[in-house]
């Protein structure tokens, strides 16, 4: 008689420096590829992750979801034990947070209700922030950059802000934030909150935020590049380097946790 599998939410954080991204590619090196071999090898199965989402090459998460399926019951009991190995196993980059039980059916990527990211900028030459943060000279006004931001929350269709031809079969976004602080006198943090997002998007809308900042274009062009529907028209994506997947929000009693174990 066949041993009924377990699905498993996995919690992970990494530095994206390295990687060419979350999600396993050819002849490139990248997040998922090294956690499926890792459990693949504590668990002794092939293990192929669901991700809550895909990051960019250089890009960060302080927190990404995956889901796996245990077909020979190897987790129950032993969530410390394999958080510990898995840790062992994966570079200093990469760091697995917690295991949890849900059920079956539950999805890292389609039931996700949230997702939230950060663009650090900084304006001193610093080594610490060096692959953490955007250097750049000239301080932008964040009072106009943030009244365009502001206006980006009356819309929903960001087809402007995507990579062409990405297989999605909307370009609708609920933005739940969209603000600039300051963190300091020399650091500057883009926060965005949105149901979902697409392919390039932040990076994309830092860019064009970042030519209303610099004067090159007025507050309202905000309206303007939106309304196109043209990736064209924005601006450039800015370096992967200062952005990071920060959060990812779900409705846990829907998904039927049964348990958790931190590392």
């Amino acid at each position: 008689m066949d041993i009924a599998k377990q699905r498993y939410f996995i919690e992970l954080a990494f530095k994206g420096t390295a990687y060419h991204g979350w999600q396993v590619q050819q002849n490139a090196i990248t997040v998922q590829q090294l956690l499926d071999e890792a459990l693949s090898t504590v668990l002794r199965m092939p293990i192929g992750t669901v991700g809550c989402g895909r990051t960019d090459a250089g890009v960060h998460a302080k927190q990404l979801f995956a889901h796996f399926d245990d077909i020979n019951q190897e987790v129950k009991g032993k969530e410390s034990r394999i958080l510990s190995s898995l840790n062992a196993l994966l570079p200093a980059d990469i760091a697995v947070k917690r295991i949890l039980a849900v059920s079956n059916e539950a999805h890292a990527r389609f039931d996700a209700i949230k997702r939230a990211y950060e663009y650090h900028i900084h304006f001193h030459k610093d080594p610490f922030l060096q692959d953490f943060s955007w250097q750049l000279r000239d301080k932008p006004n964040i009072s106009a950059m943030n009244e365009a931001a502001k206006l980006m929350m009356d819309y929903t269709d960001f087809s402007c802000f995507s990579k062409s031809h990405t297989q999605v079969y909307t370009n609708n976004c609920t933005l739940l934030r969209s603000e600039w602080q300051w963190l300091n006198s020399e650091q500057l943090v883009f926060y965005i909150s949105a149901n979902r997002f697409l392919r390039n998007m932040v990076r994309a809308i830092v860019g064009t935020l970042m030519e209303i900042g610099n004067g090159k274009q007025p507050v309202d062009y905000i309206h303007e590049v939106i309304n196109s529907k043209n990736r064209s028209r924005a601006g450039t994506s800015v370096p992967a380097c200062g952005l990071y997947l920060t959060e990812v929000q779900y409705r846990w009693e829907e998904l039927k946790v049964k348990g958790a174990v931190s590392s």
